[in-house]
């Protein structure tokens, strides 16, 4: 059963902006702990970055490849999240997924998330 689908991926220019989306569905709490990682050409699964988490209360993190680029954000009322992605570069390339956990923090580690989107693909372009 799908419970977070992510949209908004495609190609980008290096500089440019992208906005990812994720659609929770009803099984997700409205603010339940949620956040962006992805995983670069050629890197395995277990390898994914963290790029941007959300906590219960709203409290943002970063990676600090990402930091001051990209913005997280959400909607409760509609149990959306998103990822604004600004100033593009080529190493941003990779496929984004977005997921969600139990509890209330929203640490910058793959494996504290349990429930995972299919991902979307970002490609920047130099």
């Amino acid at each position: 059963q799908v419970q977070l689908v992510e949209s908004g991926g495609g190609s980008g220019q290096a500089g440019g902006s992208l906005r990812l989306s994720c659609a929770a569905s009803n099984r997700i709490g409205a603010s339940s702990p949620m956040g962006w990682f992805r995983q670069a050409p050629g890197k395995d699964w277990k390898d994914r970055e963290a790029v941007a988490t959300i906590a219960r209360n709203g409290t943002a993190a970063y990676s600090e490849s990402v930091k001051g680029r990209f913005t997280i954000s959400r909607d409760s009322a509609t149990r959306t999240l998103y990822l604004q992605m600004n100033s593009l570069k080529p190493e941003d390339t990779a496929m984004y997924y977005c997921a969600a956990r139990i509890g209330d923090s929203a640490p910058l580690w793959y494996r504290a998330y349990t429930i995972w989107g299919q991902g979307t693909q970002v490609t920047v372009s130099s």
